[in-house]
């Protein structure tokens, strides 16, 4: 049995629609001609606005490794960079030497001060498809006006180039307040810069609670609630803070993530999925070197290549079990030997910068914790 369906005509629909829009009676149609005049002027008004805030953003301090290398590094090292084999025309744009050398042609890629002697805009601003650079058989994509902007500004200001972020020696920044902890007021510089402010200070039940759940990932028991409330010490948090880190919670919720990332498991994870029975003393020691605050640079020394150390240990020896923790194949005509090779070349070289980012975050766990002393109660 076929159901009983009705369907509205087109002429139904645009009336339903126009009642639906204006209303049936003079209150509605004067809320709704209220609100057209509202949104008239905010799209007329807002866009003078918008450009009045990125006028005063180009007044801001312009530097190269913040707003000048992401667009040379996205659109023109791949063929004017570091890499001396793809290397086009002789231009390398990440040094200044050569960025302001005297070309072949007998023009300058750059020149400090001068905007219209800078071949670097004329060529990104062109619109002829045999002189844009990147040329579009790059498919590197065409810089955007505010790039180009970015650009003009930074060279119309003396084109400074600075070297990589990482090798310029960390600065005191300026301070608001010398009664906030050092790492609020550091925190208080860049807020400052956007407007904004810290949060109010969290109460104490909050605050036990973040921390126990940032370090051990479990909430804090109600004897330990009980003792934190009733402790007024002004050293209480740091106190807190100790016996956190002491306890052996405290290694199994910082190794959660760095086994999550090493692709731990008990089996091979693949077809028949073999237990692997023998792979958790690799767990407990990775438990332990947290623990124990092991430092980086042996934490991933002896997992890489701890067997090739002079006279190894067993705890340097088991941390190689890093290089098998894989899926792991055992059908027939598969060679174990190369399979482990390959993957763990593939793992570590893939995720080695994760590693890196995760075991920064390990790391600086203690420091992090220290932004919570904004939320202390005193």
């Amino acid at each position: 049995m076929v159901p009983n369906f009705s369907f509205p005509t087109s002429h139904q629909l645009r009336n339903s629609h126009q009642k639906y829009i204006w209303g049936r009676d003079s209150s509605t149609i004067f809320f709704r001609l209220v609100s057209a005049v509202l949104t008239f002027i905010f799209f007329t008004i807002q866009p003078e606005h918008l450009h009045a805030q990125n006028e005063s953003s180009k007044q801001k301090v312009i530097t190269f490794n913040h707003h000048i290398r992401p667009i040379l590094s996205e659109h023109c090292f791949a063929c004017h960079g570091p890499d001396e084999a793809n290397r086009e025309a002789g231009l390398r744009l990440d040094l200044a030497d050569s960025a302001t050398a005297l070309l072949d042609s007998g023009l300058h890629a750059i020149v400090p001060n001068e905007v219209e002697k800078s071949e670097v805009i004329a060529r990104t601003s062109s619109d002829d498809p045999d002189l844009v650079m990147p040329p579009p058989s790059a498919k590197l994509g065409k810089l955007s006006s505010d790039d180009i902007d970015l650009l003009k500004a930074w060279i119309a200001r003396g084109a400074i180039y600075e070297p990589h972020w990482a090798f310029i020696p960390a600065k005191v920044p300026k301070t608001y307040s010398s009664e906030l902890h050092p790492i609020d007021r550091l925190l208080t510089h860049r807020l400052h810069d956007r407007g904004l402010q810290l949060q109010p200070k969290a109460d104490r039940s909050t605050l036990i609670r973040r921390t126990s759940f940032d370090l051990t990932g479990l909430p804090p028991s109600t004897a330990e609630l009980e003792f934190f409330l009733k402790d007024s010490s002004p050293h209480a948090y740091e106190q807190l803070l100790d016996r956190l880190l002491q306890s052996p919670g405290y290694g199994e919720r910082m190794a959660a993530d760095w086994l999550d990332i090493a692709r731990y498991s008990d089996s091979y994870g693949f077809q028949r999925d073999t237990p692997r029975p023998n792979m958790w003393p690799w767990r407990d020691w990775v438990v332990t070197s947290f623990n124990e605050n092991m430092s980086w640079d042996r934490f991933v020394l002896w997992q890489i290549a701890g067997d090739l150390l002079p006279d190894a240990t067993d705890d340097q020896i088991l941390a190689t079990a890093f290089n098998r923790l894989h899926q792991q194949e055992n059908e027939g005509g598969s060679d174990a030997m190369i399979i482990n090779l390959i993957r763990s070349l593939k793992k570590t070289s893939t995720h080695f910068l994760h590693f890196l980012m995760i075991l920064k975050r390990l790391a600086c766990t203690p420091f992090l914790l220290k932004l919570r002393q904004r939320q202390r109660c005193n």
